[in-house]
């Protein structure tokens, strides 16, 4: 990796240091803190959280239509979600080993936590339950793919992507065939900063 990209690298961590400077700002502001994984919120805070609970009737009367309408495709995505989740962890399981390739820890990117917010309903609460499944699913297999493809394939793209996965950084320019041959091995193997967390 060249000295530049390097130095963005190294910008980038920095924010990310100040971004959780940031939140942990808010977490005091808040009432709440993160302890072995576990939100606590000091005394007093779930009782004010409960009282600014939408009533559930007051909840269906006002929902639209759509909504009632649209609720059972929205649901039925569950269904391949958790079979892609299930087919991503025993994949991982079978093939990363046989790579050398670190598992990707499934809690770290399916947080179910919104359960503790007491001014959010039951259905609420089974909606951000729903949502942070399926995205935390999406990107668990975006991070066991990009490991996958750190190992099978680790070359930039000539055009620009809209996203970029957490290896893509450590890929090989486009069209460099000489660093190519010369690096592919080390590069797929090139795992260490996974180590550092």
């Amino acid at each position: 990796m060249d000295d530049k990209l390097n130095g963005l690298l190294a910008k980038f961590k920095q924010l990310e240091d100040e971004l959780l400077a940031e939140i942990h700002t808010k977490e005091e502001k808040l009432s709440y803190a993160v302890r072995k994984g576990k939100v606590h919120f000091k005394e007093g805070v779930a009782e004010r959280h409960q009282a600014l609970a939408k009533k559930l009737t007051d909840y269906l009367r006002e929902a639209k239509l759509s909504s009632f309408l649209t609720t059972p495709a929205i649901l039925s995505c569950i269904i391949p979600v958790a079979l892609l989740d299930f087919w991503a962890s025993a994949y991982q399981f079978v093939c990363f080993p046989a790579y050398g390739i670190p598992k990707v820890l499934r809690r770290e990117y399916i947080i179910l936590d919104r359960n503790k917010l007491r001014y959010l309903n039951s259905i609420e609460r089974l909606n951000c339950a729903y949502c942070a499944y399926v995205n935390g699913v999406i990107a668990y297999v975006q991070e066991i793919a990009g490991r996958t493809e750190q190992h099978w394939c680790p070359i930039k793209h000539a055009l620009r992507l809209k996203t970029m996965h957490s290896r893509y950084a450590h890929f090989m320019d486009y069209g460099d065939a000489e660093e190519y041959r010369a690096r592919i091995e080390k590069v797929r193997r090139d795992f260490e900063d996974l180590q550092e967390r």
